[in-house]
């Protein structure tokens, strides 16, 4: 099995803020009030969100200002609590903001971002650890790829609410997102047992999609691909709804009918709870 590559995604965000500003030009004053598919949040919502993350980042790690007391300990429920509050103060004052303030907010913020991440030295440890892929310590590639996840998923609600998913879909765009987002599995598989050399294919269908595999080692599971070997299980996933399976919008009740399964069901189970966001 080959090891997963290091998975470089900051030339990529320009692209993306690229598409995410043509969208928001394009709506009409209605599609702003459309209720997209994160809970309780309209277009218009996740949009101030997407700003948000880019200014309290530049904020707190590019200019060192943290702008007041963090969560009340390390502990992941604290740390969500925490991130949950500031998600929903930000909105609540961002009302106060028309779509074309928010839009040009995001013009100008967005390229500052971009530029900071892009010189962050890749190899070298992260302020903030990718804490839902299981890391105490993470290198700066993964802290932006997890950067590039969230700005993808959240544009794609908006695109979900509004009909025009497809672009973000383009493998160019979706393979880095997945790719990213299945570096959780080891983590999210760490308390299932399976006999060692035990191997269990996931695959992710259309053009952005891929196989990955996750093999038990005696001292946890271990993630790669280009295995020829036999599986003890599969999981096949539809990729116009993993997106969703993996930032907590695809239902249970929904996801049975995206997903195909064969094998040893207590190897398959644990992907219906995959979660690689926060808050």
């Amino acid at each position: 099995m080959q090891p997963l590559p290091i998975l470089y995604t900051a030339h990529l965000l320009p692209t993306l803020d690229a598409h995410l500003i043509a969208l928001l030009h394009s709506l009409a004053p209605a599609d702003w009030e459309k209720a997209t598919v994160a809970p309780k949040w309209r277009v218009r919502d996740v949009a101030l969100h997407l700003l948000d993350g880019s200014l309290r980042a530049l904020s707190m790690l590019r200019d060192g200002h943290f702008g007041g007391a963090g969560p009340a300990s390390s502990a992941h429920a604290d740390v969500v609590r925490y991130l949950n509050q500031l998600n929903e103060e930000w909105v609540v004052v961002g009302q106060r903001l028309s779509p074309p303030v928010i839009t040009w907010l995001l013009e100008v913020s967005e390229p500052a971002y971009n530029a900071y991440l892009a010189a962050l030295p890749m190899l070298e440890p992260a302020v903030f650890a990718v804490s839902w892929a299981g890391e105490e310590q993470s290198a700066n590639w993964f802290h932006v790829a997890r950067d590039y996840t969230e700005k993808w998923h959240h544009q794609q609600q908006i695109r979900q609410a509004v009909g025009q998913e497809a672009p973000l879909l383009a493998p160019e765009l979706y393979h880095p997102f997945l790719s990213t987002c299945v570096r959780a599995l080891p983590h999210h598989y760490r308390a299932i047992s399976a006999a060692p050399g035990s191997v269990l294919q996931f695959t992710v269908t259309g053009m952005g999609g891929d196989t990955w595999y996750l093999q038990r080692q005696a001292n946890g599971w271990e993630l790669g691909t280009q295995y020829s070997g036999p599986v003890a299980a599969t999981i096949t996933l539809a990729g116009a709804v993993a997106w969703r399976l993996f930032t907590k919008s695809l239902p249970r009740t929904l996801a049975n009918a995206h997903i195909a399964t064969t094998g040893d069901p207590l190897l398959t189970e644990p992907i219906f709870s995959l979660i690689t966001v926060m808050a």
